[in-house]
C-alpha cells in the first residue's frame, strides 16, 4: 500500500523541439498546472499512457477501478479545488463509462477535461475493434468537444479545452484523440488560450441593471434571497455576506450553494427545494422580492412553476444568459459573474433589517424543529435515523469536514442536518443525481483537500455501484471516511412508493452483502453500529482515525424524509408529515 503524494515539480518540456503526439498531450497537462490524472488505460490510448509512464515524477496517475469512477474522482478534486479535473480513458467502453461522469459534471458546471484515446484515423467509421463515436455520444454532455486526427493538432486544442472547462460557467470537456495523432511527431509549441472568438463566457455587466435591482432592494419591504453554486464558482462568497449583511435581507441556499456561507450565519436561514427547510420554501410565496443569485430555478427548488414566487418581484444574478428567463421570468437580469456583480450593487444598497420579516422565518423554523427537526435529531424510538448520524459527525468534525453525499434520502439529510464553517464544504451530484457518486468523488476530494476530513455520506444502494473504488483508496492509502447509511432499501424510490403508490415497494428491498468484511478484505478500518449506545464513540473513532475508516450505520428501515414537498406542486404545500 502506497501513500500518494503531488508531484510539486509540474514544469514543462520547452517549445520548439520535435515530439510525438503522445509526449505532446503530457506537456499540454504540464503547461496547464495539471498534477493529478484519474483514468484507465487501453489500447487506444496506450501511446499516451506510455509517456505518462517517463513522467511520474512530474505527474500522478491514479487509476480508477472503472472509467466512471475516474470522472466522479476528477469531479470532486475540481469541486474542492476550484481546478479543473483530468480524467483519461481509452476508446468504445472506456470513452462511454466517461458520459455519467460527463452529464454529471454538466448540469452541475464542474470543470473537468477527460481525454479518450481513438482508434486510428483510417479506421474512422469501420466498426472498428472498440471504436465508438464518442464525440457523437458525448455532444448533449460537455460544454465542448473535439476530435484530433492529426498529432499538430495537440496543442491548440487542449489548450482551448481547458479555457472552455474553466472559463465563465465551468463544465465539461472530452477531446478524442486517434491512435495516428498520437504516434505521429511534429514541432511542438504551447500557447495558453486567453480567448476563443465568439465565445464570451463572463458578460459585462449593466449600470442600468445593477441600478434598477438595488432600486427593488432598498424599496422592499420582505426581500429574499436564494443562492446557488454560481456564488461558489465565482468566488463571491465574502461579497455575498457583505450584501446580505448590509441589506439584513434572509438569505437560503440551494443544495449546491451550501456552505458558502457559514451554516450559523445569523441571516442564513436554511434550504429550499423538495426536502429543504420550511419557511424558506413557504416564505418563497410570500416575499415582496426574489433575489436569485448563481442558481438556474431548478425544478426541485420551484415546485410548480405556475405557482412560484407570482407575488414578488424578481432579481436574477447570472453569469449564463441562457438562463435568464428559462424556468422564471425576472424582472431584472444582472449578468456578469457573481463576485462583480455583487460588489458593484454593494455600494447602492442601503443598510436596513427588517426585523419583522425575519421573525417570519423564525416561526415557520420553531413549527419544522417541533415537527420534524427534533424527532430527526434527537429520536425516542429504538431505531437509528440518518440525522443523529450528520449530527455526531457534525460534533466530532468541529464543522471542519468536507461532506461528500451520494443520492437519495441521505443526501437530502446530510444536505439538511450537515454544518459548515468554510466553502466548498459539499460536495454533492444535484442536477443529475448520480448514484455511485460519493464514493469516487471522495477520493478526488480529499486529494485535493489532504489539509481537511473528507467524509463521504453514503447509501446502501449507490455505495454498490461504485463500491469497487475502495481498491483505489486500500492501493494509495487515501485516508477518506466512509459511512453508509443502510436501511436495506432503495430509501427515496421506497418513500415515494410508501407516499403515493400505496406501499408497494417494487424492487425496492435490498439483500445486502456484509459491508464490513468487505472493507476489511480491502484492508480498510471497518465497524458496524446497530445501537444508538454505540454511535457516538463509533463516529469519534473514525474522525481520529489517520487512516481510510469504513463505518455501517444500520438505520431505520421505514423513515422518511421530511418536509417534502410533492413532485409538480407549489412550494406553498410542503409537508412536514
Amino acid at each position: 500500500m502506497e501513500t500518494v503524494k503531488l508531484k510539486k515539480d509540474r514544469s514543462a518540456k520547452k517549445t520548439g523541439i520535435k515530439i510525438t503526439g503522445a509526449e505532446a498531450i503530457i506537456h499540454c497537462l504540464l503547461a496547464e498546472g495539471v498534477d493529478l490524472i484519474y483514468g484507465y488505460p487501453g489500447g487506444a490510448i496506450m501511446p499516451v499512457y506510455d509517456e505518462l509512464y517517463k513522467f511520474q515524477d512530474k505527474l500522478t496517475h491514479i487509476l480508477t477501478r472503472h472509467e466512471q469512477g475516474a470522472t466522479h474522482a476528477a469531479q470532486g478534486y475540481a469541486r474542492v479545488t476550484g481546478k479543473v479535473g483530468v480524467a483519461m480513458a481509452t476508446s468504445g467502453p472506456g470513452a462511454t463509462n466517461l458520459v455519467t461522469g460527463l452529464a454529471d459534471a454538466q448540469i452541475d458546471s464542474t470543470p473537468i477535461v477527460c481525454i479518450t484515446g481513438q482508434v486510428p484515423r483510417h479506421l474512422l467509421g469501420s466498426d472498428a475493434f472498440q471504436e465508438t463515436d464518442i464525440i457523437g455520444i458525448s455532444t448533449p454532455v460537455t460544454k465542448w468537444n473535439h476530435q484530433i486526427t492529426k498529432a499538430a493538432e495537440i496543442p491548440e486544442v487542449m489548450a482551448k479545452a481547458f479555457y472552455i472547462a474553466k472559463s465563465g460557467r465551468p463544465g465539461p470537456v472530452l477531446i478524442d484523440i486517434t491512435k495516428n495523432a498520437q504516434f505521429e511527431e511534429f514541432e511542438f509549441t504551447y500557447e495558453k488560450c486567453t480567448g476563443v472568438r465568439s465565445y464570451k463566457p463572463v458578460p459585462q455587466p449593466s449600470t442600468k441593471a445593477i441600478e434598477a435591482a438595488a432600486e427593488l432592494v432598498n424599496g422592499a419591504k420582505k426581500p429574499y434571497i436564494v443562492w446557488g453554486q454560481g456564488v461558489i464558482l465565482g468566488k463571491a462568497e465574502k461579497a455575498l455576506k457583505a450584501f446580505i449583511e448590509k441589506a439584513g435581507i434572509p438569505a437560503a441556499w440551494t443544495i449546491m450553494g451550501e456552505s458558502a456561507i457559514p451554516t450559523d450565519h445569523p441571516l442564513n436561514v436554511g434550504m429550499v427545494g423538495m426536502h429543504g427547510n420550511y419557511g424558506p420554501n413557504v416564505l418563497t410565496n410570500e416575499c415582496d422580492l426574489l433575489i436569485a443569485i448563481g442558481m438556474r430555478f431548478d425544478d426541485r427548488v420551484t415546485g410548480s412553476l405556475d405557482t412560484y414566487a407570482k407575488q414578488a418581484k424578481i432579481i436574477h444574478f447570472e453569469i449564463d444568459p441562457a438562463e435568464i428567463n428559462k424556468n422564471v421570468p425576472v424582472d431584472v437580469a444582472v449578468l456578469g459573474d457573481a463576485k462583480t456583480t455583487l460588489e458593484l450593487i454593494l455600494p447602492l444598497i442601503n443598510e436596513n433589517s427588517h426585523e419583522k420579516w425575519h421573525k417570519e422565518f423564525d416561526k415557520k423554523y420553531e413549527e419544522e424543529f417541533a415537527q420534524v427537526i427534533e424527532k430527526d435529531l434527537h429520536p425516542t424510538k429504538p431505531g437509528l435515523t440518518m440525522g443523529e448520524v450528520i449530527e455526531e459527525i457534525n460534533l466530532a468534525s468541529g464543522h471542519e469536514a468536507v461532506m461528500v453525499t451520494d443520492v437519495g434520502q441521505h443526501q437530502m439529510v446530510a444536505c439538511r442536518y450537515a454544518k459548515f464553517k468554510h466553502s466548498k464544504s459539499n460536495i454533492t451530484s444535484g442536477g443529475l443525481g448520480t448514484m455511485g457518486f460519493a464514493l469516487p468523488a471522495a477520493i478526488g476530494a480529499k486529494m485535493g483537500a489532504m489539509d481537511r476530513e473528507v467524509v463521504a455520506i453514503i447509501g446502501d444502494g449507490g455505495y454498490q455501484m461504485t463500491i469497487q473504488e475502495l481498491g483505489v483508496i486500500f492501493q494509495h492509502n487515501i485516508p477518506v471516511k466512509i459511512v453508509v447509511l443502510n436501511n436495506d432499501h432503495l430509501g427515496m424510490v421506497r418513500q415515494w412508493q410508501e407516499l403515493f403508490f400505496e406501499s408497494r415497494y417494487a424492487s425496492t428491498v435490498m439483500t445486502n452483502p456484509d459491508f464490513v468484511k468487505i472493507a476489511e478484505g480491502y484492508h480498510i478500518e471497518a465497524k458496524r453500529v446497530t445501537e444508538r449506545k454505540d454511535l457516538k464513540a463509533a463516529v469519534q473513532e473514525m474522525m481520529a482515525s489517520k487512516n481510510p475508516y469504513f463505518l455501517e450505520v444500520r438505520v431505520e428501515k421505514e423513515d422518511n424524509v421530511f418536509p417534502m414537498i410533492p413532485s409538480g406542486a407549489s412550494v406553498s404545500d410542503i409537508r412536514l408529515k
